[in-house]
């Protein structure tokens, strides 16, 4: 299992089935536009593994300074599709994060997980991960 950096417009809509299970609300039509908007405005990065000849798991991150934690290495998304998962690419993935936050000199790791994720929450659990705070959000119209 590779992990890659998806660069291209083509790396990128790749990925596009594996987000829309977890982002439903994403449009293939805008994905990619989306995905390098917050690639060069934010530092994204896109990553996925490969396998059967389609993206089987995928994840976006980003490393921020923040007064409360410093340099902490921030995934936004991750992700295993569904007919894929307990092969092993999510904890594939993970661990590849986790490291890259280390070669980065992150002080902290960080994710966001929706609360009834539990098959992911039992993934992070098991990679040490500790569930540090409640996430409050609000939409705004």
């Amino acid at each position: 299992m590779t992990i890659l950096t998806a660069q291209t417009e083509t790396e990128i809509a790749a990925c596009f089935s594996a987000f829309h299970e977890l982002r439903p609300h994403l449009e293939k039509s805008q994905f990619v536009e989306r995905v390098q908007r917050q690639m060069n405005n934010h530092g994204y990065v896109l990553v996925y593994i490969r396998a059967e000849n389609q993206v089987v798991a995928a994840a976006g991150y980003r490393v921020a300074e923040f007064l409360a934690w410093g340099k902490t290495f921030y995934v936004d998304d991750l992700i295993t599709i569904s007919s894929a998962r307990k092969c092993g690419h999510g904890g594939k993935l993970l661990d590849w994060l986790i490291e890259k936050a280390n070669e980065l000199s992150c002080n902290q790791f960080h994710l966001d997980s929706s609360v009834q994720r539990h098959d992911a929450h039992r993934l992070y659990l098991n990679r040490k991960l500790q569930i540090s705070s409640h996430h409050f959000s609000k939409e705004l119209v």
